[in-house]
């Protein structure tokens, strides 16, 4: 039987890919692939530089050992989406839809090499909202993309207006926004100095970062002004489900809060309006995030190809039912 979409038993959602085509479209900020002396490879963005990982004829950048190595996962099918270390939200608006443009042209021209294989989220210029809007319509009703996919750091607070317009879009489009955090600082402002070691920007601002939109986007009331959008955070939301009990206090007691959160499970009623990959690396973990989130969405989520890519197990129960909720989410069998 042929592997689609409709019938994959596995569905990853969390599979970042490198586009050459998108190399040196973002003006001074690259990006750019390059190696060193020691012909060890390099990554750049602006002024940084991230050194060891292999992009170039790796699963990053050649469809074919990438298609080999989800064969060897047991991974089915994958939504492909940008690389965080170039989501370029704070570059010249013009240097970032030109980005974003040659970005998502080059991602449909994979995926329709491998249509049974492959969906992908588009990449979005979201300095200008209105830029923002034009290319996600364009990505979805031209290419076939099925969604957009955008960092936690947009340069905008996620509850303000000024997104409002780009939320509708989506739901006018009816289709999910992805959210991703990238390390502070790539292009636009710097974090927390404390990040800068031990790859502590990646292992505990990632958390910091999707805890925080999460709050955002529910205390601020998007949720309640979109009741028909769907966003899907990676990590099974950072450290939210720790942090459940202050959150629910916080909306029912703070002066800040609406009348909409001020009723006893108000918070984690629009919290359960949210999806979430299962990227966590611990079964601990994931028990305990499934015991606050529930597993009706839930989805798998392997950083395929990355330094913490986990592996499947073998609970095919499971594993049918993270692709079932793939399916929903993504509409793929509308």
């Amino acid at each position: 039987m042929t592997i689609t979409m409709n019938n994959a038993k596995t569905i990853d959602v969390h599979a970042h890919i490198v586009l050459v085509e998108s190399m040196h479209q973002a003006g001074e900020f690259g990006p750019e692939i390059g190696c060193d002396e020691n012909n060890k490879p390099w990554f750049r963005v602006g002024d940084y530089y991230l050194h060891g990982v292999k992009y170039e004829n790796s699963a990053f950048m050649d469809m074919e050992i990438r298609l080999r190595g989800m064969d060897l996962a047991g991974i089915d099918c994958q939504i492909l989406s940008p690389n965080p270390l170039s989501y370029f939200h704070f570059i010249e608006a013009s240097d970032a839809i030109n980005f974003c443009q040659q970005h998502n042209n080059a991602l449909q021209s994979r995926i329709k090499a491998y249509p049974d294989r492959f969906r992908g989220l588009a990449a979005l210029p979201m300095q200008d909202i209105a830029a923002a809007c034009d290319e996600l319509e364009r990505a979805v009703m031209e290419l076939g993309l099925i969604g957009a996919y955008i960092g936690t750091d947009i340069g905008h607070h996620l509850d303000s207006s000024d997104l409002d317009p780009f939320y509708e879009k989506l739901v006018a489009l009816d289709v999910p926004l992805f959210i991703h955090p990238a390390p502070a600082g790539l292009d636009g402002p710097k974090g927390d100095p404390n990040l800068t070691q031990y790859d502590l920007d990646i292992l505990t601002g990632f958390a910091s970062q999707e805890t925080l939109a999460i709050a955002t986007l529910i205390y601020g009331g998007v949720l309640e002004r979109h009741p028909n959008l769907d966003i899907c955070f990676s990590h099974a939301g950072g450290a939210i489900p720790m942090l459940i009990g202050r959150l629910n206090e916080a909306g029912m007691r703070r002066p800040w809060a609406s009348e909409a959160l001020r009723k006893d499970g108000a918070f984690e009623a629009y919290l359960s309006k949210l999806w979430f990959d299962n990227h966590v690396h611990d079964p601990r973990v994931l028990d305990f995030a499934v015991n606050v989130l529930g597993t009706d969405h839930l989805l798998l989520g392997t950083n395929f190809a990355g330094w913490d890519q986990h592996n499947l197990g073998s609970d095919t129960a499971w594993l049918k039912l993270l692709a079932d909720n793939a399916r929903r989410l993504l509409r793929i069998n509308q």
